[in-house]
């Protein structure tokens, strides 16, 4: 059974109401999805839960959608996992965020380290975190998430370091000559709360891994093969996820 389009739609729903849909979503169902009159589909706000509706009508610049049923389905990791990654080159990032969001990570925190060939600021640095939202909201389509993830603001790896860290948290930083692997550690506390720290291409500096470990982390390899920075984060978080999260439960649709 095909399951109907999912659409993140960020304005207030209730069982019964005729709405628009935002204008993006309405071209992107029309144009590209080539939905009709009376086809079905799911809509969700990101706060949780979702809603079975059908369009009711399309017009030249918009499309309304009746919204016919409320379900409280969840499809989040039992896991709370904070990526924390250094800012990469080209489409990485966007890839990255992308996959983290289908891996069950709840917060992206984009940093700039001092091996970032990427670097940003004020305007752009905004600009770039409202891009990854896009791409958080479109991955939540896909994944069937109702829940979507927090990005923040780009900063400084130095700086975000300063800041305290949660109770309770397991901070695990990747490193290819770190004397433990995941398989090695008991897992987190009984929230569940990771932070996972990756660098960009190159790694982190000796000094950003000096400060790392005085804020909590602890170093742990992947196998014995150096990843790229864009393989290593996911191959980490699907490793986590098998150990102490939900990826060994259940099917994956392909």
């Amino acid at each position: 059974m095909v399951s109907a389009p999912r659409f993140h739609c960020p304005v207030p729903l209730a069982v019964g109401a005729q709405v628009d849909l935002p204008e993006v979503v309405a071209q992107h169902a029309v144009k590209v999805l080539r939905l009709r009159r009376g086809d079905a589909v799911t809509l969700f706000t990101g706060a949780g839960g979702e809603y079975s509706a059908r369009i009711a009508g399309i017009g030249r610049l918009r499309v309304s959608v009746e919204i016919l049923q409320w379900l409280p389905t969840e499809r989040e990791s039992p896991l709370s996992i904070t990526l924390v990654q250094a800012l990469q080159a080209g489409d990485k990032m966007d890839m990255t965020v992308q996959k983290a969001v289908e891996l069950g990570v709840d917060r992206v925190v984009p940093v700039i380290s001092r091996r970032s060939v990427v670097r940003l600021a004020d305007q752009r640095a905004l600009r770039r975190a409202e891009h990854w939202r896009g791409v958080v909201a479109a991955s939540c389509e896909q994944c069937g998430r109702n829940r979507l993830p927090e990005v923040a603001i780009p900063e400084s790896l130095e700086h975000w370091l300063m800041r305290p860290p949660p109770r309770g948290v397991l901070r695990l930083l990747l490193a290819p000559v770190a004397s433990y692997s995941l398989a090695m550690l008991s897992g987190p506390s009984a929230d569940g709360h990771i932070e996972l720290l990756v660098g960009a291409e190159g790694g982190l500096a000796p000094e950003e891994v000096r400060l790392a470990a005085l804020a909590g982390f602890l170093s742990v390899r992947l196998g014995p093969r150096i990843l790229r920075t864009e393989t290593a984060g996911l191959a980490a978080l699907a490793a986590i996820q098998f150990l102490w999260g939900d990826l060994k439960e259940g099917t994956t649709d392909v």
